[in-house]
């Protein structure tokens, strides 16, 4: 990598490694769906005049359908329950528990129609990724937040399902407009949700709260899809991947430095087979034969790069 690549990089994996702990501050006083609603809106605020000079919100609306099932698959449901998941469970293992989004993902192509034809060693992968799971939920978190752990179970799936719609149904749309759509659509959606459940405020939140909420919509959302843009400019999609075993790092930190969180061996024990086995599901996987042949070489570098896409909306 160049100067400017590795910069870009360290911003990004900073940028996707912090959310889990800003989550964390804000629903220490603010409802799940508050959060989702204040981080969702101002993102779509930041994102949607450059969309609009783009000229990408158009074509995105278009495809309303898709974009409809991807918005409630990728944000509406799964920020929500990141949310109310991260009220009992520590921010660290929020985000190692998410570093299992690339395993989830196998499944969600062999359902889509679309498996991959898997080796040897992404079979290793699977079983150190179930292993490292198992370590974090039976050990760390010890069987007393397992509801949360539930919730957690359908933020990774859906996770994994919301670039699968992507690469299948809007592969062409470009990514800042999809962005901002979604995330328009989401603040959408919770507005009457936020007044029929009765979580607006009664009182103004503390500083730490409301910055917690302008660093989830600024950084982690607007410009961390900015920054993976210009990171896949410069490196290509490929290599990009690295970025996903960054983050679950840069949460363990961020919760034991800031928020005092405890580091087990479970802990460092889930980490390393999380992410071995994430490294080894994704490494050399073969695509089926047909999907090879129908697809042109640039959809395949976008399909590589699509389970990380999103993570900007985190």
């Amino acid at each position: 990598m160049n100067r400017r690549a590795l910069l870009l990089f360290a911003g990004l994996g900073l940028a996707w490694g912090i959310p889990y702990l800003f989550i964390k501050i804000a629903v220490g006083e603010l409802e799940p769906q508050m959060v989702v609603l204040a981080r969702a809106g101002l993102a779509a605020v930041l994102l949607l005049p450059l969309a609009a000079f783009r000229r990408e919100i158009w074509p995105v609306i278009r495809r309303w359908k898709p974009m409809l099932a991807y918005t409630i698959i990728e944000i509406v449901v799964p920020w929500y329950f990141l949310s109310s998941a991260e009220q009992h469970l520590p921010s660290s293992t929020a985000g190692l528990l998410l570093a299992a989004v690339p395993l989830a993902g196998v499944a969600v192509a062999f359902f889509m129609g679309r498996p991959a034809k898997l080796s040897g060693l992404n079979w290793v992968g699977i079983g150190l990724g179930m292993l490292g799971v198992g370590a974090l939920v039976g050990l760390d978190v010890g069987g007393s937040d397992l509801g949360s752990v539930g919730l957690m179970a359908i933020v990774v799936v859906g996770y994994a399902l919301g670039p699968a719609i992507l690469a299948r149904w809007m592969p062409d749309l470009p990514g800042i407009g999809v962005v901002a759509v979604s995330l328009a659509g989401a603040a959408i959606v919770y507005v009457p949700f936020v007044f029929a459940t009765g979580a607006w405020p009664t009182t103004l939140p503390s500083g730490p709260v409301i910055l917690s909420i302008v660093v989830l919509a600024v950084v982690c959302s607007a410009l961390a899809f900015i920054l993976m843009i210009a990171l896949i400019g410069e490196i290509g999609p490929v290599k990009f991947a690295a970025i996903t075993y960054v983050n679950p790092a840069v949460a363990i930190l961020a919760g034991v430095i800031v928020l005092g969180e405890r580091i087990t061996v479970w802990t460092v024990l889930g980490f390393a087979l999380v992410l071995s086995g994430s490294w080894l599901v994704t490494s050399k996987r073969k695509e089926p034969v047909a999907v090879a042949e129908a697809a042109p070489a640039e959809l395949a570098e976008r399909e590589s790069a699509q389970p990380n896409a999103m993570r900007a909306a985190e």
